[in-house]
């Protein structure tokens, strides 16, 4: 597959199939993601993977936890300003109306919402830590692994999600990973085969038009 189909294929998919995803196919996608750039060569990712077994402990253990979290970032700015606010509200109307989940039905968007936190139905998924010392740079090179990963799953066949959502769940996924105390959850990491029957993978976001963001000098 050529990097540019990859890319213009590479979607992020909202419902699975129960296909199981091999540990050694993720191993080997994670190996080679590991060549994407890194400055300084920190190469500041740290990955769990969640998959068979541990997949079903760890849903279950979810449904136990009666703590509360203590998120570990904020994901978007409060007072988003434009064209960043339209572009979000856009991207959550266009998905609520493929879903036939109007404005007023706040139980059911709450309840699409809460199906990030079980991985859309996928098999398989990885958390992505980041220790707490490490700056912008560093979360820009977690940025460049994970599109490498996700360019990669597609080459295989595999489709993705990418969930800054789980951040909001810091406290149980570390506890669960035994993560150390110095490294905080930046997101989770969907790996599966898409049902194609279910209307939200029909979901492609727009771009803003090329020259609203870059000018030739």
């Amino acid at each position: 597959m050529k990097v540019s189909d990859a890319v213009n294929q590479r979607h992020s998919v909202r419902s699975f199939l129960s296909t199981p995803v091999s540990n050694d196919l993720v191993k080997n996608l994670l190996v080679k993601s590991s060549r994407s750039a890194s400055g300084g060569n920190l190469q500041p990712w740290k990955v769990f993977v969640i998959n068979e077994s541990s997949m079903n402990d760890f849903l279950k253990f979810q449904e136990d936890w009666d703590k509360p979290d203590q998120p570990a970032y904020e994901i978007y700015p409060q007072k988003l300003k434009e064209p960043y606010r339209t572009s979000r509200f856009e991207l959550g109307e266009q998905m609520y109306d493929l879903l036939g989940i109007p404005r007023e039905d706040k139980e059911g968007r709450i309840t699409q919402v809460m199906k990030n936190f079980n991985f859309f139905g996928a098999p398989c998924a990885f958390f992505c830590f980041i220790d707490r010392q490490m700056g912008p740079p560093q979360w820009s090179d977690l940025g460049m692994f994970l599109q490498t990963f996700m360019l990669l799953a597609k080459e295989e066949g595999l489709d993705t999600c990418a969930q800054e959502a789980w951040s909001i769940k810091n406290d149980s996924v570390s506890e669960f990973v035994e993560a150390d105390t110095e490294d905080i959850l930046f997101c989770g990491m969907c790996i599966g085969y898409k049902d194609t029957e279910d209307p939200v993978n029909s979901l492609r976001s727009e771009r803003r038009n090329i020259d609203e963001w870059a000018k030739f000098l």
